[in-house]
């Protein structure tokens, strides 16, 4: 009898720990780098500092309760100083000590007139950053405390990034738009604004080298941005079926990694060249039969013909009835991990090449808020709505 060949274990990430005694959801965390330790904030009003035991277990070396619930938090390793945006429209910092045992009060800012959204500690400006339901983004000097300037959005801001060579900030918001401004030391420019994404911007992913900005949306999309080559390229990537919260670009490995609340962490390669989706095309007829559409009164009453429903190609972006995309593919290179109407003879031409997956999909088993990944152990933290964080071993995948 011959031996069966054992199939290949699918690689996938390794769970480490779960951080569980929450009252609430954790809002934002973070892995402390080189320490087995994290750092949370949550919606119970706590601050806690986690430190691995002997046992294997994380247990809080810090727990502070702040007056209010504690909304986003920044951690900067190197200073070892924590910027927590609070629902009340401040921004509290502490200082860690150096065994992680103890947290010492340093500055509040009053920054927003409702809850802080996003802050942002850049050491190399001695600024803080910080963005607000109250429509505004504010820059304050972390030496003196004082407000150095103000932006009003358009609506509430919900990512922020910031690239320190250009002084560039990029503000998403909940009308699905991105701004960029030009920061200066007290005063800030408007470079541009762009929109692509159908729901609000939940999340934003900044590669300096690249020079390329990743917008993920509640509107279970992610876009590519090319910054840097002034092209104005924008790579859509479908992946998830829910409304994606978190995102991280690994360079070293040219990987993305998503996100979502319906619990994927999906890893897309991105050293691919991948393809623009086209724009859809408008039409009164199908663009392959020229069949009417059903606002189309004058030719269905001319060729005495019931008017059809319009779709869209995803591959060639052409007016199509019903009849002539009748197939579904997955277009990974364009970003459809999942499949997607395409037209009869687009759906021909697509090879078995070009259906190979550019994404690997893997299960959380928890609705995830907030994720936030440390390059150099490759270690991934990831807090859901069952108000537990989990830690991951994404080195088997992100490679």
């Amino acid at each position: 009898m011959a031996a069966e060949i054992p199939r290949p274990q699918t690689r996938k990430p390794v769970l480490l720990s779960k951080i569980e005694g929450f009252q609430d959801v954790v809002n934002t965390a973070v892995i402390i780098p080189k320490e087995d330790g994290v750092i949370s904030v949550s919606q119970d009003r706590t601050i806690r500092v986690w430190l691995k035991r002997d046992s294997g277990q994380y247990w809080p070396s810090v727990y502070h309760t702040m007056p209010v619930a504690c909304s986003c938090m920044s951690f900067n390793p190197e200073t070892r100083r924590i910027s927590v945006g609070l629902e009340n429209g401040t921004v509290s910092e502490f200082v860690l000590s150096e065994d992680y045992n103890q947290m010492t009060p340093a500055r509040t800012y009053q920054a927003h007139q409702g809850v802080v959204t996003v802050v942002l500690f850049v050491l190399e400006m001695e600024w803080v950053l910080s963005t607000g339901q109250d429509k505004s983004f504010t820059w304050h000097c972390s030496e003196s405390g004082q407000q150095l300037g103000t932006y009003r959005t358009t609506a509430w801001v919900s990512g922020l990034q910031f690239d320190v060579e250009t002084r560039h900030a990029f503000v998403g918001d909940l009308s699905g738009q991105v701004t960029i401004l030009k920061l200066e030391q007290d005063n800030c420019s408007l470079v541009t604004t762009f929109k692509g994404h159908t729901g609000n911007v939940t999340s934003l992913s900044w590669d300096p080298v690249q020079r390329v900005l990743f917008s993920g949306s509640s509107d279970h999309s992610i876009i590519m941005w090319d910054i840097g080559g002034r092209k104005g390229t924008a790579i859509e990537l479908q992946g998830h079926n829910d409304k994606v919260q978190g995102l991280c670009y690994a360079p070293h490995t040219r990987q993305l990694i998503s996100c979502g609340s319906d619990g994927g962490i999906v890893i897309w390669n991105m050293d691919v060249t991948r393809q623009e989706t086209p724009e859809w095309l408008d039409s009164d007829s199908c663009q392959k039969c020229e069949q009417p559409f059903f606002w189309n009164f004058k030719q269905m009453w001319d060729s005495k013909k019931i008017g059809l429903r319009q779709h869209h190609c995803r591959k060639c972006g052409q007016a199509v009835c019903g009849k002539c995309s009748s197939k579904r593919s997955t277009i990974p290179l364009m970003g459809f991990e999942f499949e997607v109407r395409v037209c009869d003879s687009c759906h021909d031409s697509i090879t078995d090449e070009e259906r190979a997956p550019t994404a690997t999909f893997h299960d959380s088993k928890h609705s995830i808020i907030h994720m936030q990944y440390e390059p150099t152990r490759g270690w991934l933290l990831t807090s859901g709505t069952d108000k537990v964080i989990k830690l991951w071993d994404m080195t088997p995948v992100v490679s």
